[in-house]
């Protein structure tokens, strides 16, 4: 069975994490699936639960700018701009990572990173660290904007629900891959056209 959570229940919420268990929350664009980022052997649970193709890297989501450095390196300064501007909020950045981040996050030399742009869902990572979090569907399922959308989907398949009501936004982040000698949009989402014109004026 899959346990719902209360937002009073992020110190349980976060334990859970800390014992290798799946745990969705809310955030400011659609429900997150997550565990934590550093544990390799419960990412892979992301993929089944999901049933999401190994190919894909699964983002990290941080509380802080301080926790930046613990999943990536060597960022570029593009990519430190767009997240002065972006930050918090509904744009996923693409950039070196961390030489000891899992395999199982990412098979390349790269990870995406995001800050999300909801207090219950920054309060979390501020009990656990950065997370591995992917969207709380099964692969090409609806994305869920509520608890019960993702129970929908995904009861018996994961270990938790922090139900926080309906998210704010509902349309995934846009995702911006920094590593190249130009920034490319891998991903239109939200805040696509405020990022293009961003980077029209940049570069």
């Amino acid at each position: 069975m899959t346990q719902l959570l209360a937002p009073a229940q992020l110190d349980l919420a976060a334990q859970l994490l800390r014992e290798h268990q799946l745990v969705a929350f809310p955030t400011d664009t659609i429900y997150g699936l997550g565990t934590l980022a550093f544990d390799g052997l419960t990412v892979l649970k992301l993929y089944v639960a999901k049933e999401r193709p190994p190919e894909k890297a699964i983002p990290i989501l941080i509380a802080d700018i301080a926790d930046l450095d613990r999943v990536a390196i060597e960022v570029p300064p593009i990519a430190h701009r767009l997240m002065e501007h972006f930050w918090p909020g509904a744009l996923t950045i693409v950039v070196p990572k961390q030489p000891y981040i899992p395999i199982e996050v990412s098979t390349t030399n790269t990870v995406a990173v995001r800050m999300p742009d909801l207090d219950l869902a920054r309060e979390l990572m501020r009990f656990t660290g950065p997370l591995a979090v992917t969207s709380a569907n099964r692969s090409a399922g609806p994305n869920p904007r509520t608890a019960q959308e993702v129970l929908d989907q995904l009861e018996g398949r994961i270990d938790a629900i922090v139900d926080g009501g309906e998210t704010p936004g509902g349309v995934p982040s846009t995702v911006v891959d920094c590593t190249q000698a130009t920034p490319i949009i891998l991903r239109e989402g939200a805040w696509a056209d405020q990022v293009r014109a961003f980077l029209a004026r940049a570069l």
